[in-house]
């Protein structure tokens, strides 16, 4: 999607951008619940009612109600940073400095044609566990980056936040202080042994959009003609009055989901006219 050089001191390595990701996001139309035929949308006049032709539409900045500061697209044209084709490597930080928080969207680098070699140069940061700031211009906008190496002998391009555009914690409201998040000794033994318990390597593939593939079945059973029963909504998940008493179950079940059952006890045979009835429900 672009091409350009990452520019590292006096060395220009030539490389070619890709995105990183590929979204799946289940779309919709809007539809006219009685004719069936697609909504289409329009420009209006607020006032006049009257639709609007694209060519007549400008940016307008509003400063108060109904009053604004219109801005032509030759004004916003000479503001457009200098187009150019370099990330240009500004600072070499520590991973670990950098709050995810900052991430925004991620991207790959590979090296263009003959460029390999240079391109290895920008490996060394594997070894330092460093990462590259630097600047680039995308589609006319300039965007602060943060550049470092992968798995698989690639380098990562992800776009950042500045620091404007960040939400402080302290602007939170309801924001507990220290003294307010007081737990015992006990208490926290038992969440680290909880947290341990659950411990694991990472494994993306492991984790699926279940929502997204619920909505795509359920598109595919309405196509084949089922009719769908709508579900009741789920309870709300009930206080726990006793944090101590929560901790202990978790780790119950936990330890119990370790040794092959899933957690739960085995069943009474009593218990066989309930499985039926469920199973009817």
């Amino acid at each position: 999607m672009w091409s350009g050089a990452i520019s590292f001191g006096l060395v220009n390595v030539p490389v070619k951008l890709y995105s990183a990701v590929s979204r799946k996001t289940v779309r919709f139309h809007q539809i006219n619940q009685k004719t069936g035929h697609r909504i289409a949308q329009k420009r209006v006049d607020s006032v006049t009612g009257e639709e609007t032709p694209y060519e007549d539409i400008i940016k307008g900045y509003e400063l108060a109600k109904d009053h604004y500061v219109v801005i032509t697209p030759d004004e916003l044209d000479a503001l457009d940073p200098e187009k150019s084709r370099t990330i240009d490597i500004e600072d070499f930080v520590d991973l670990v400095d950098i709050d995810p928080v900052y991430y925004d969207h991620p991207y790959y680098l590979v090296p263009d044609k003959g460029a390999t070699k240079a391109y290895g140069l920008l490996k060394a940061m594997e070894e330092s566990g460093k990462v590259a700031v630097a600047r680039v211009v995308l589609r006319t906008k300039e965007h602060l980056v943060a550049i470092r190496p992968a798995p698989g002998n690639v380098l990562t391009m992800e776009t950042m936040l500045f620091a404007d555009e960040v939400i402080a914690p302290e602007e939170l409201d309801d924001l507990p202080e220290a003294k307010d998040l007081k737990a015992s000794e006990r208490e926290l033994t038992m969440a680290q042994q909880l947290i341990d318990s659950l411990s694991s390597d990472f494994e993306p593939g492991k984790y699926r959009d279940e929502y997204r593939e619920k909505v795509l079945e359920l598109i595919e059973r309405k196509a084949a003609g089922e009719e769908i029963a709508v579900q009741p909504e789920a309870a709300e998940p009930k206080k726990v009055p006793d944090l101590m008493a929560a901790l202990e179950a978790s780790l119950a079940a936990v330890k119990g989901d370790s040794s092959g059952n899933g957690g739960k006890t085995e069943p009474k045979k009593k218990a066989a006219p309930r499985k039926k009835e469920a199973a009817k429900k």
